[in-house]
């Protein structure tokens, strides 16, 4: 019978009514064995590590994912709950969005499909990849231990691929209508809160902003070629036709930058991709974003360029035209620690290293992996209450502050002399090693990815 630590029952138990008492107990193993199993995240790995490979009913545990009856998506309201409180428990919440493919093979994998692979491509050269796409919805706070920002996923859903959807006779779901219903559900969960949403140029279509805009702040980038328009003129009392949606057209981003008059203002923007503070160049405005056949959508717009020339002019949006341009740019900016979590998830939790093929345990893992990376942070929050988080160094490497490996290893420290290195009595079976040796293999075992 498992026996959790104190620490990691009270943030679990949150979870208990989702399940059944004999499912919630094999989920209790995978989880702790997926924290504590190095290399790769498949059932039978979590139960070698948990010391459960003669155990004759291991087909239980596999049920967990794709047979037993309970609710992922409940699972993604409870976990921001956790981090809200933890966290982030007052104040504007900002999130971020965005999608990864995970690389899969197989006849049995029926959602996957071909996808631009955006590690390996470049503007000149696209490299495809075989895979399934996730949408990840991340909360974006700041870690006192890292002392920087950090992106906690707490809900993921697969957007299968075209040829899946027309297989089944379905009508196919754009990546822009999937982080549609994510948005608005998030925003029913959380009523009473400002909620900001960063995303690359990717989700920058009208019909998503239009949808999201009274409920959710987008800011993302715009193309510097865009169609822009002054505000409809009021309407006069008589007139026929249907209203304006726009009024005179404006010109271009693009020419807005080239154009010598332009005035811009210098502003320090803090933690500009891990560099620290960076001094930009900014010009801002308001109008409205239309294009044929689409809504018009009020936006104010940032162009920013660095006056050093190390980075291309950039523009960006924001759906909520009264924040100042320096703000827009800081929330975008953090967008970055989205892509961290989505390495630090496969360096050290094991994604794309499952082998399930069933479509309901595809739909779980995936998920459940990128919410273990939270679980992570949260038990590692309750564990810094009492001590400070070891930092890995050498003497070639002198980090100054924790990441995610030094935080998981704590966490799989904090795990491991739970179960093992608790004081008992002495036995035949016990034989005496040297603390130096327990400390060196403790590590070794920790820090494995």
């Amino acid at each position: 019978m498992l026996t959790l630590p104190l620490e990691l029952a009270n943030l679990i138990v949150a979870f208990a009514l989702l399940f059944s008492k004999p499912v919630f107990k094999h989920a209790q193993v995978l989880l702790v064995g997926a924290l504590l199993a190095p290399g790769k995240r498949t059932v039978t790995s979590a139960l070698r590590v948990m010391g459960l490979s003669n155990d004759a009913h291991f087909q239980n545990y596999h049920r967990v994912l794709n047979r037993a009856l309970w609710s992922s998506l409940a699972a993604s309201r409870i976990l921001l709950s956790l981090l809200v409180a933890a966290f982030a428990p007052k104040g504007v919440l900002v999130m971020g969005i965005d999608d990864t493919i995970e690389r899969r093979r197989g006849d049995q994998i029926k959602a996957k499909g071909i996808y631009r692979d955006p590690v390996r491509s470049s503007h000149s050269h696209m490299v495809k990849a075989s895979g399934l796409r996730w949408l990840s919805l991340m909360l974006l706070v700041e870690i006192p231990w890292a002392g920087r920002c950090w992106a906690l996923p707490f809900l993921t859903a697969l957007c299968p691929s075209e040829r899946y959807h027309k297989e089944r006779g379905r009508s196919h779901q754009k990546l822009t209508e999937r982080a549609r219903q994510m948005l608005l559900l998030v925003k029913r969960w959380l009523p009473e809160r400002e909620l900001v949403v960063t995303a690359d140029s990717s989700f920058a279509a009208l019909e998503l902003l239009w949808a999201v805009r009274s409920s959710v702040t987008v800011v993302t980038r715009l193309r510097s070629d865009a169609a822009l328009y002054e505000a409809a003129p009021q309407r006069k009392c008589g007139t026929r036709g249907r209203p304006r949606k726009k009024g005179k057209r404006l010109p271009t981003l693009k020419q807005v930058a080239a154009d010598p008059t332009t005035r811009w203002q210098s502003v320090s923007v803090r933690g500009w991709y891990g560099e620290g503070a960076r001094v930009v160049e900014l010009v801002s405005g308001t109008c409205v974003w239309y294009h044929t056949a689409m809504p018009a959508v009020p936006i104010r717009w940032v162009l920013v360029r660095d006056h050093l020339g190390k980075f291309d002019t950039q523009t960006l949006l924001s759906t909520k035209l009264e924040v100042e341009p320096q703000q827009i740019l800081e929330w975008f900016v953090l967008r970055w620690t989205v892509e961290v979590t989505f390495e630090e998830v496969r360096a050290h939790l094991g994604v794309e290293t499952q082998r399930q093929w069933s479509e309901k345990a595809i739909a779980r893992t995936t998920p459940c992996l990128l919410g273990l990376y939270s679980l992570t942070a949260l038990l590692a929050a309750g564990l810094l209450k009492q001590q400070v988080v070891p930092i890995r160094r050498a003497a070639w490497y002198a980090k100054q502050s924790a990441t995610f490996s030094d935080t998981i290893a704590l966490v799989r420290r904090y795990l491991w002399s739970h179960q093992h290195f608790q004081m008992s009595q002495i036995s035949s079976d016990m034989i005496k090693v040297p603390r130096s040796l327990v400390e060196r293999l403790t590590d070794a075992l920790c820090y494995a990815a």
